[in-house]
């Protein structure tokens, strides 16, 4: 199970353009500035505890976008399919080394999967 920076870290780069603009500058500032509830409540002449609030709500908010469309559960299922083709394609090459034309059509389906991947 990821920590819960890493986790919010996570959802934010997948759903932080979905948050309201104030919201997610309020979220950018805490969590990749790493500036204290305090600082950011200064900076927008607000309290601390509304900071606070502003931010786990955001969070919450991160989390129900994940519950709904599970683009990180899709992804993470995605980066494990490709890991798994590109092995089987490594198996592969390696039983039928002496035969070129298939390892060479091998290695170049394995660079697009590559591709995908990036």
């Amino acid at each position: 199970m990821l920590d819960n920076i890493t986790e919010i870290s996570i959802l934010y780069d997948f759903y932080g353009v979905l948050l309201p603009p104030k919201q997610r500058e309020i979220f950018r500032l805490y969590y990749e500035d790493n500036l204290s509830l305090g600082e950011i409540a200064e900076e927008y002449g607000l309290t601390r505890q509304g900071i606070h609030e502003t931010v786990k709500r955001g969070e919450k908010k991160l989390r129900e976008f994940e519950a709904k469309l599970r683009l990180i559960h899709k992804f993470e299922k995605e980066e494990e399919i490709i890991e798994k083709l590109k092995k089987d394609i490594e198996q592969i090459i390696y039983v039928h080394k002496e035969d070129s034309e298939l390892t060479a059509k091998l290695e170049q389906i394995k660079e697009r999967i590559t591709k995908l991947n990036q």
